[in-house]
């Protein structure tokens, strides 16, 4: 009798967690679908016309107040580890992809930025349309090879523009504690243009779990590490370093 009191106890508190976390998800979205649009649209209209870095500046005004509207009405809070090692010269940024949160905050945060993402996002109205005036760098990724050069070449000229290059290597968003193959074109590029990598590990998956509707109450971590010299490295033992250096920062990261 007890065990059955205790698992309706149990089911009933579960479930009043969920309507809970519903109701704030949906508050959140009903101020992030005008923030989007509102934005979307001004970019729309006029990103043809702005130089990069306004542009960014402009459009990626949204993605801060979204960022704070999360907190307000989801309840994840935010801490940042290592902003003092963003170097002042453009570089490549390879990061963990769990969630569309960094999505929003590290085009932000790394401005002026280019991100490689799949050329799919344009088709998403407001966010997608706007995202095409951000500069970014589209790539097909079921042409691996094409996509390889296309991130060298438009990558390389990125960089001599004085522009951070976005990379998610393991190429899709994964589950927290999930790790992916790293692709080697993040410090392939680097090593081509001769900047430093800045790795980033975080834990938003926790909070914006991928495919979910639904945000949870927590705190975002992130850690950026310090910047890498790729001078005389080759990618693959470069890939391997980063790696090594965002997986181990991922293990002592806590909700």
């Amino acid at each position: 009798m007890q065990t059955t009191y205790a698992m309706v106890k149990l089911s009933l508190y579960i479930n009043m967690k969920i309507l809970i976390s519903f109701i704030r998800s949906t508050i959140f979205y009903t101020l992030y679908g005008i923030v989007i649009t509102i934005f979307g649209t001004f970019t729309c209209t006029f990103g043809a016309i702005l130089p990069i870095k306004l542009r960014q500046n402009v459009a990626t005004f949204a993605n801060e107040i979204i960022i704070k509207w999360l907190h307000l009405s989801c309840g994840i809070k935010l801490i940042v580890d290592g902003l003092e090692n963003i170097p002042d010269t453009p570089c490549v940024i390879l990061s963990k992809h769990q969630s569309g949160w960094e999505t929003f905050y590290l085009q932000r945060l790394l401005r002026p930025v280019s991100t490689i993402l799949k050329k799919e996002l344009f088709w998403i109205p407001f966010f997608g349309w706007a995202l095409y005036f951000m500069h970014p760098i589209a790539i097909d990724r079921g042409n691996p090879r094409k996509a390889l050069k296309q991130i060298l070449c438009q990558g390389t000229d990125r960089l001599s523009n004085g522009q951070n290059v976005l990379i998610y290597p393991e190429g899709t968003r994964v589950k927290p504690g999930v790790i992916g193959r790293y692709g080697r074109s993040g410090a392939a590029l680097a090593i081509a243009a001769n900047v430093p990598i800045l790795p980033i590990s975080h834990n938003a998956g926790h909070c914006w779990p991928k495919h979910s509707f639904l945000k949870w109450p927590g705190t975002i971590h992130v850690v950026i590490a310090d910047a890498i010299n790729t001078k005389n490295m080759d990618s693959r033992h470069l890939t391997e370093h980063v790696k090594n250096i965002i997986e181990t920062a991922q293990k002592e990261l806590k909700v």
